[in-house]
């Protein structure tokens, strides 16, 4: 135990994902002021590997280095140790060592929850908690979730009278809105950086039109509010820089959504069938209430009246509720419905931005390759 300490421990954990450096970064500090000033109960939940035993750990050495008196224990090896007492070859009696584990200056309990379901024990870890939690003793407690305990344990543990709770990690699952779904790995790897805004093969005008779109999508990913519309050619960097804003709020903590309108439009359809795994409403909803949206290449999907009357849907209920919202399209406005076009062109909400850029790939295939000499011997 003594080689987990507050020294060794990244303050804001080893997760990739912002959002749970965030929350390990807030436990990672209440755990320091309870260190300082053990009081009430800190109470630590997340999945293995989340980083809980670290810091649990890391406020028992506190103590131990600061000489106060502590006791850290698995929860499966104090069990053991109360059932071992029973024995009369023990070195201290059951009733003695139940009532120095109730009665420490400081408790340490890793991985609540992982225990024997068996009566005895329900009761033991019952009879610890209560008498702990009706005496405010300091306590720190590591779960794994609060829908593997008991009620009575839950319910104490949830009171923020006496402990406080924090949570080190959210999962990270394609809907959760903090990562990129599947099929979309070519988008995950489009970021600002890897953005080139200067190719130097184009015309000075066009050059000055590629690095104010740049500049225009790094402003909004900064403060995403209103609608920004690219418009231009296919490879003119519309998804590019729409997918650089989303990796942009992925790395801040934010949640996006990104959405090639014909696969989306597919999607529901295929949501009709009895053998989806996700309901036609659940998929639309998300789509549609997303604090962030992208709907790249608009205008490209089938032009059915009722694949029209989705996209209707969706993009009237972001205007009225006025969520920020990035389109692309390679359309020009006057291919795309009215209803449609209206709400892309108010200038209260909407800002449209035309990429006057050929494809990249035609660029690259017009710049001279560099040729390999070889040295003659």
């Amino acid at each position: 135990m003594i080689r987990f300490s507050f020294e060794n421990l990244i303050p804001e954990g080893r997760s990739g994902y912002a959002a749970n450096q965030k929350l390990f970064g807030i436990a990672y500090k209440a755990a320091c002021e309870f260190a300082a000033d053990p009081k009430g109960w800190l109470v630590l939940i997340g999945p293995s590997g989340s980083g809980k035993t670290h810091i649990a750990a890391a406020i028992a050495t506190e103590q131990v280095k600061n000489e106060k008196a502590v006791f850290y224990l698995t929860v499966p090896d104090l069990l053991e140790s109360l059932r071992s007492s029973y024995n009369s070859n023990s070195d201290i009696t059951h009733g003695d060592l139940f009532d120095q584990v109730k009665n420490m200056p400081l408790l340490v309990l890793e991985d609540l929850g992982v225990h024997t379901s068996s009566p005895w024990a329900k009761e033991k870890l019952d009879q610890l908690i209560s008498y702990r939690f009706n005496r405010e003793l300091p306590t720190v407690v590591t779960i794994l979730e609060f829908d593997e305990l008991d009620e009575r344990l839950r319910t104490r543990l949830k009171d923020p009278s006496v402990c406080q709770t924090c949570c080190l990690e959210i999962g990270i699952d394609e809907s959760s809105g903090y990562a990129w779904s599947a099929g979309l790995e070519l988008q995950k790897n489009m970021t600002f950086e890897t953005f080139d805004w200067k190719r130097v093969n184009l015309p000075f005008e066009q050059r000055e039109n590629l690095e104010r779109a740049y500049r225009l999508a790094m402003d909004y990913a900064r403060s995403p509010d209103g609608w920004l519309v690219w418009q231009g050619v296919t490879g003119s960097g519309k998804t590019h820089l729409a997918s650089a804003i989303v990796n942009y709020l992925f790395q801040a903590g934010h949640q996006a959504v990104f959405i090639v309108v014909s696969e989306f439009i597919d999607h529901l359809r295929s949501a009709f069938s009895p053998d989806s795994r996700i309901s036609y409403d659940q998929l639309f909803e998300r789509v549609k209430t997303a604090p962030f949206l992208v709907l790249d290449d608009f205008g490209e999907q089938a032009t059915t009246p009722w694949a029209q009357e989705k996209l209707y849907q969706v993009i009237n209920y972001r205007y009225n509720a006025r969520l920020a919202t990035v389109i692309t399209t390679t359309r020009s406005l006057d291919e795309i419905d009215s209803r449609i076009r209206s709400r892309l062109l108010d200038p209260k909400i909407s800002m449209l931005f035309a990429l006057n850029v050929p494809d990249y790939r035609s660029d690259m295939a017009a710049r001279p390759r560099k040729k390999n000499y070889q040295r003659s011997k």
